[in-house]
């Protein structure tokens, strides 16, 4: 029953998941908008694809899910993200979840 709550490794994921976006295209890039908007497509295909790896190894209740996605939201917003560009991005990932 425990196991339920503990969602140490749905934060880490988030809290990865956050980075890998930040590595690749920091909040304070100069990218015009047509090279932005085609870069965030090809980090956004790799995260989906690290979301599917991660999905198969692990069931994820309502809290759990929670969790990574708040992780993953204040891990881009503490790194000076919009935070309306931040809130897309999480509801991004919480579709595929």
């Amino acid at each position: 029953m425990f196991s339920w709550f503990d969602a140490k490794e749905a934060r880490t994921f988030g809290e990865s998941l956050a980075a890998f976006f930040a590595e690749r295209i920091p909040a304070n890039s100069d990218l015009k908008e047509k090279k932005f908007t085609t870069k965030a497509q090809q980090v956004l295909s790799k995260m989906a694809l690290q979301v599917d790896q991660f999905k198969q190894g692990h069931k994820l209740n309502v809290f759990k899910k929670a969790q990574l996605g708040n992780a993953f939201k204040w891990k881009l917003r503490d790194a000076g993200y919009d935070h309306g560009y931040v809130d897309e991005l999480t509801e991004w990932l919480m579709l595929r979840f």
